[in-house]
């Protein structure tokens, strides 16, 4: 059985994502004295008195903006089908208004079990600032203040209450892919794609993804986590706001995902920023995979994807070792190839040599080409052993690091890539200088 499932509702801007915050233990979504701010479902697990479900955030009904009303709509529609239990939040200063009114009407139509959730709630010894929400026809209020903490314990209660009394097998941790890019090059189109559902928010307009979405989904026997994530801008256009936030945790699913797909844009190749991002990618040593989309939309280029590829290539030499996939999230050409690309440089990235393994090849490497005696008795290796994974480091015990030049720290890895693979993964050479012991 699945994870029972609780979601918050409500109209824009009475606090459900400082909700979501508090009862999730983090900062997971963003918070803005504004409404709109949250566009898609959020999801993270809460443990309350050894009663486990999943926590939903949601946008806000009834959104004065045309541009996204119907989209945040349909998201609030889909996780209330989802929900086991329903947290209506309303603000207690304002108190009930006509969009409130709305909201409930929606609730007690879909039937599902519902808790009112009186948030900004400043003194707790006149409840009766609460009462006028029995009007909405849901039960008893429950007067909450999630900025400070305040009595949330009761609503976790009331909350735990209602679930429903079933097992549930833990889903496995899949593999965490996150899916970044510059803004606006297809990136929840391709989630949407792999999926096969609009799980995420899809648009044309630029910066529409705000927050890090976490999706998990299963292919036959293999698990994935999905991050779709806001579009990583230059810095100096981004503003101090709800975007710069954005691209935090743009930044911070990078740094929590085993596979990054990096999509850029067809239609405009390589950019500056795109190579700052392959860039911050490979600084922190993920395995990453290239995504070049929108191919159905570049003219006269179909014969020419080798040109295209060794181009995408040169300009991001530096991660030479990743894989290049060629798709269109609006037809689906190239979409099955990923995930199984996705499993092989995650299998990659783990890979593991065993000692005796390594310093075979060392031995065999050096012999074919031994490096420049640049100072007397030059440089010597005695053996390499792997460290660590993700990224999979070497160390290489030499008897002078400094005597390593950068170009033959190249042959090295050239020559390690071409026996052992590594494909998609950065690998880290170190070299250490071994103490002899002082001759008799």
């Amino acid at each position: 059985m699945r994870k029972p499932v609780v979601a918050l509702v409500g109209r824009p801007n009475v606090g459900k994502s400082t909700l979501f915050n508090r009862l999730s233990g983090g900062r997971s979504a963003i918070v803005a004295d504004k409404p709109g701010v949250t566009r898609d479902r959020l999801y993270r697990d809460v443990d309350w008195d050894n009663h486990p479900f999943t926590l939903i955030d949601t946008g806000g009904l009834f959104l004065n903006d045309a541009d996204f009303r119907d989209h945040i709509e349909e998201q609030v529609t889909t996780a209330i089908q989802e929900a086991d239990v329903i947290v209506l939040v309303v603000d207690a200063q304002v108190g009930p208004t006509t969009k409130d009114l709305q909201v409930a009407q929606v609730l007690l139509k879909s039937n599902k079990n519902t808790v009112i959730a009186a948030n900004k709630v400043d003194d707790f010894n006149k409840q009766e600032d609460t009462y006028e929400f029995y009007k909405l026809g849901l039960g008893d209020p429950v007067p909450i203040s999630s900025l400070h903490g305040l009595n949330i314990d009761e609503l976790l209660d009331r909350i735990v209450v209602l679930l429903p009394q079933t097992s549930f097998r833990e889903d496995e941790e899949g593999v965490r892919v996150a899916v970044v890019g510059r803004p606006n090059v297809g990136k929840s189109s391709l989630i949407n794609a792999l999926l096969s559902e609009k799980r995420v928010i899809v648009s044309n307009v630029p910066g529409t993804t705000r927050d890090a979405i976490d999706t998990k989904f299963q292919v036959d026997d293999s698990s994935y986590i999905l991050i779709d994530t806001a579009g990583i801008r230059r810095r100096s256009r981004v503003s101090r706001g709800i975007e710069y936030y954005g691209v935090r945790r743009a930044l911070s699913a990078i740094d929590r995902a085993d596979v990054v797909l990096l999509v850029l844009d067809a239609t405009e190749g390589v950019v500056e920023q795109d190579k700052k991002i392959a860039g911050y990618i490979e600084e922190i040593g993920k395995a990453v995979i290239i995504i070049i989309n929108k191919w159905d939309l570049t003219a006269d280029l179909k014969n020419r994807r080798r040109i295209f590829e060794d181009l995408t290539r040169t300009k991001l030499s530096f991660i030479s070792y990743a894989p290049v996939h060629f798709v269109s999230a609006l037809t689906g050409e190239g979409l099955k190839g990923i995930l199984s690309q996705v499993d092989f440089v995650h299998f990659e990235q783990n890979k593991k040599i065993s000692t005796g393994n390594l310093n075979s090849w060392l031995s065999e490497v050096v012999f074919l080409n031994p490096p420049s005696a640049v100072e007397k008795g030059g440089l010597k290796f005695y053996y390499v052993t792997q460290v660590a994974t993700k990224p999979p480091v070497f160390v290489f015990f030499v008897n002078n690091p400094k005597l390593v030049h950068f170009s033959y720290k190249r042959y090295l890895e050239r020559q390690l890539r071409e026996a052992y693979g590594y494909e998609g993964t950065p690998v880290r050479l170190v070299f250490r200088g071994r103490k002899r012991s002082p001759e008799k």
